[in-house]
């Protein structure tokens, strides 16, 4: 293990203490964050000696990429009590930056590519396993590293099951298990022939845009069979 820099899903954070301190002051919700991140950072993941934390801004370019389905359409507008505090606070306190025009997982994404195995991704999203190195579950204490096959495979098998929690729709009938009979062993360009077989071009490019986590500010999903090299 080589990794020293901890890149923290912050808007995972601001929900899932938001929400368990909504009944609570101020003051509780902050210091019940602080003590997590001070834990996460000392006791957790005793290797790291930096940090960053990245938070979801306005006009994510994925709401302008959605026909099928709006972007996140099924997800509820309710935030928690402390919602603006708690942002406020990890700004602030924890210098959080906020990222317009895409989301926390992009610059996430993009950053743990750039440290290339020396950062570890701090999530619960399932989203950002198709980005290559170490992955930390604070729920399950599950530190793994993805690597690269894996992480293709995770990416791809999207495209089939969809994801409900964006709303991004897939194949019907396809679940995960089929999903991956469907996959296994294939390389790359071959799983995109049968994500277009089942999904079609159009849906198959659609689906890619939604789903990629950028590797860079100027990158974007381009199908594998289309990549020059």
């Amino acid at each position: 293990m080589s990794y020293s820099v901890a890149i923290i899903d912050a808007d995972i954070l601001i929900y899932r203490f938001g929400f368990a301190s909504n009944n609570d002051s101020e003051d509780v919700a902050i210091r019940t964050m602080a003590h997590f991140l001070e834990n996460l950072i000392m006791i957790d993941l005793p290797l790291c000696t930096k940090w960053s934390l990245h938070l979801t801004g306005k006009n994510n370019f994925r709401h302008g990429v959605a026909v099928t389905a709006p972007y996140k359409g099924n997800r509820k507008s309710e935030k928690p009590q402390h919602y603006h505090l708690l942002r406020e606070y990890l700004v602030y306190a924890w210098d959080a930056v906020i990222w317009d025009g895409f989301e926390a997982d992009d610059a996430i994404a993009i950053e743990a590519t750039e440290l290339n195995g020396e950062g570890v991704i701090v999530s619960l999203d399932k989203d950002l396993d198709q980005v290559v190195g170490w992955h930390y579950n604070f729920v399950k204490d599950n530190l793994y590293y993805v690597n690269q096959q894996t992480a293709s495979f995770n990416f791809y098998k999207q495209f089939l099951t969809g994801d409900a929690v964006d709303n991004i729709k897939g194949v019907h009938g396809i679940g995960p298990k089929k999903a991956e009979k469907l996959l296994e062993g294939k390389t790359d360009a071959e799983m995109w022939d049968v994500i277009v077989e089942h999904l079609g071009y159009d849906r198959a490019i659609e689906n890619g845009h939604l789903l990629y986590m950028l590797r860079s500010t100027q990158d974007s999903f381009t199908p594998p069979t289309e990549v020059i090299t």
